[in-house]
């Protein structure tokens, strides 16, 4: 057995002596053991320690304490008897929730009186006298609430039935009258407002709105002149004072549980135990320990975990309920051997998600385990555990934020890790047009072939990278730097027309981007008017999408012209923002337009747009639609970049052409792999020098 500590703790921190003098005697010996030198002693005291351990039965204190079971065990027989009887006094038409209440009250009234003789006895005595007396308070004051309210709903609807009798001809003439007299005022306020956009004095919407808040108008001044008849009226006193009444309950009800929950927290709890043994006996079941805890809400919570591991997680990670595979153990073996239906990619996919499952499923053991552990640890230093209103309140305020990430957390595992693990794995396979039905893993062959150089995909990598990180750089920073300039234009003073050349810098981002890559692409083909005109300019044939170097400058010059807007209207909101005594105080220190520029305008542009930067970058990096929509990729050099590739495909492009053209899929992966560490890395660097990062504003 554990050592017992001297004092006891409640929820908000205080220290309380043990009423438990049993307890208290332990843990004097525990005390004195601790602190003595002598082996001598030590040993003496813990013989005494046994000793009184086997006296327990006869011990005083102890048998004042089984007085006290037995007798509140007698007394909680008998006042089941009596609330029966006390039931039976009670007037029949009493409504359902004050005979209730009522019967509580009596109940509280008789615990009260019974447990007031034993606070000094026990920890338990006390809390329960105090809740019973906290009920005895409350209880009277909201009976009386409802009876009240009862009441004056009964007199309410009594009169209704009087009021149904009498003929209010006049007033209801009165009510038709004013409603069409407004609904009148209502067609010529729409007949106004369509004349006033006729003319173009306001515009369609706000047409629209100002029909829209008239009809809204119309109907609550009509919906109030109906309350002038006394039906009506009396109908709305009902329904008010029923919301009233119900939510009054809910309100009074919540104040006495909080303030019993109050009560628990001030009030220890003294128990025999030591060591917190259900967390550990209850481990492999969530919901047994908390329902060990009494905490039988919180119970039927991890009741639903326990359904999800042993009828969900692990049947599924053992093939059970699997569409094709084996759980695991398809991860493992891929179907090898399997029927010819069987896909070693379903194979893949389920043996993950079995993964997940399990994953999940040890969480909530481990959630679960700590859960029970805590409340034990913390009862036996003398905190109460929660009870249902106290969780329920946790749930809401601390456990808010888990609760709305949670669908998210789902949504990340099975949309974003489920996909992007099924394609680490798949790199590490054969997968290729001979081996699509049944592949196998051949562990890191094929990042292998792509360092070295070598194989299919190896033998044109490095090429296609090194011209991916050229246009990246390239074709980015163009954009960005067109972007900048024209955005320094139009924001200078002395630019006239500001709102019609916003409106043509714009244009390249508000055109959907395909449209404008396959408009370039036709006039830069041969007979195109780009390529005529320039045949004309140099007096030689040219062959744009046909040359390399021609492909790839079109290419960036492109992608410059497609990116700048973005930039420019990034760069524009900055601008206007920059505070004008900046400039007026280098104007004063004698700071030329250049010296602005390079010392205000730009650092303070970075400081704001970089990481939109950052990712304008790695956007570009992977950019397929304006490769593949310009030229697909070509020319294409057979001897060079082989029949896979052409001079100006990009990496995400020539892993389109891999895995959806070719069905070369487990180097496609491992290519994929391989940029998305790397795009992950340099982002990171981008990130973390900039400014803003440093500043922690990111």
């Amino acid at each position: 057995m554990g050592k017992y500590g001297l004092f006891l703790e409640d929820n908000i921190g205080n220290k309380y002596e043990r009423k438990n003098l049993y307890l208290r005697e332990l843990a004097l010996i525990d005390e004195r053991i601790k602190i003595e030198k002598s082996s001598k002693e030590i040993s003496k005291l813990k013989a005494s320690r046994t000793e009184f351990i086997k006296n327990k039965s006869k011990n005083e204190y102890m048998l004042s304490l089984n007085e006290l079971k037995d007798k509140e065990k007698k007394f909680l027989n008998e006042l089941k008897k009596k609330k029966q009887e006390f039931s039976t006094t009670l007037d029949k038409e009493m409504e359902s929730k004050v005979k209730r209440l009522t019967i509580q009250l009596y109940e509280n009234r008789q615990k009260e009186d019974f447990y007031k003789g034993y606070i000094n006895l026990d920890y338990r005595a006390e809390y329960n006298y105090l809740k019973a007396k906290e009920k005895s308070y409350q209880l009277p004051k909201i009976i009386e609430y409802i009876v009240n309210s009862q009441n004056e709903i009964k007199e309410a609807l009594e009169l209704q039935s009087k009021l149904e009798k009498e003929d209010f001809a006049s007033k209801k003439a009165e009510v038709e009258s004013f409603k069409k007299e407004q609904k009148d005022k209502l067609d010529k306020e729409i007949t106004r407002i369509k004349a006033r956009q006729k003319e173009g004095v306001i515009s369609k919407k706000a047409e629209i709105n100002s029909i829209a808040a008239a009809k809204r108008g119309y109907k609550n001044d009509v919906a109030l002149k109906k309350y002038e008849i006394p039906t009506n009226a009396n109908k709305e006193i009902v329904k008010s004072k029923k919301h009233e009444l119900r939510m009054g309950i809910k309100r009074n009800l919540k104040i006495l549980n909080g303030d019993i929950a109050d009560i628990r927290r001030r009030i220890p709890v003294e128990v025999e135990k030591t060591k917190p043994i259900f967390s550990f006996l209850t481990f492999p079941i969530p919901g047994i320990g908390q329902a060990l805890n009494k905490q039988y809400g919180k119970a039927l919570i991890f009741l639903v975990a326990s359904l999800f591991i042993y009828l969900v997680a692990i049947p599924y990670a053992l093939g059970y309920g699997n569409y094709q595979g084996e759980g695991i153990a398809g991860l493992i073996n891929l179907a090898e051997g399997g029927p010819r239906i069987y896909k070693s990619l379903i194979f893949m996919i389920e043996g993950v998600v079995a993964i997940f499952f399990v994953i999940i499923g040890a969480m909530l053991l481990i959630v679960s385990f700590k859960d029970v552990y805590s409340v034990e640890r913390s009862t036996i230093r003398g905190i109460r555990h929660s009870n249902w209103f106290e969780t329920k309140r946790a749930l809401k305020q601390e456990g808010f934020p888990y609760m709305v990430s949670l669908p998210a957390l789902l949504i990340i595992i099975f949309i974003v890790l489920v996909p992007v693990i099924t394609t680490f794995l798949l790199s590490l396979t054969n997968m290729n047009p001979q081996n699509q039905s049944k592949f196998s893993w051949i562990g890191i062959q094929n990042y292998q072939l792509i360092a070295t150089g070598q194989g299919l995909a190896g033998s044109v990598f490095w090429l296609i990278f090194i011209w991916t990180v050229l246009w990246t750089l390239l074709a980015t920073s163009l954009a960005i730097l067109i972007g900048f300039i024209l955005a320094l234009l139009v924001n200078n003073e002395r630019i006239k027309g500001k709102k019609f050349f916003r409106t043509i810098y714009i244009l390249p981002w508000a055109v959907p981007a395909f449209i404008t890559i396959m408009f370039f692409s036709i006039m830069v083909a041969p007979g195109g008017s780009i390529t005529v005109i320039l045949e004309k300019l140099i007096g030689s044939r040219v062959e744009i999408k046909n040359t390399t170097l021609y492909t790839r400058s079109a290419l960036i010059l492109l992608q410059g012209w497609l990116g700048s807007a973005y930039v420019f209207l990034l760069t524009t909101g900055v601008l206007q923002a920059i505070p004008g005594d900046l400039y007026e105080a280098a104007d004063i220190d004698g700071a030329s337009s250049f010296d602005k520029t390079m010392k205000i305008t730009i650092p303070l542009v970075l400081f704001q747009i970089a990481p939109l930067l950052v990712t304008q970058y790695t956007f570009n990096f992977n950019n397929f639609s304006v490769i593949f929509l310009f030229n697909q990729g070509g020319p294409f050099n057979p001897q060079r970049y082989g029949n896979l590739a052409g001079s100006s495909d990009l990496l995400i492009s020539y892993i389109y052409k891999l895995a959806m053209v070719n069905q070369y899929q487990a180097i496609a992966a491992a290519i994929t792999i391989f940029i998305s560490l790397g795009l992950m890395f340099f982002a990171f660097l981008g990130f973390r020098n900039s400014k803003g990062f440093k500043e922690g504003r990111l």
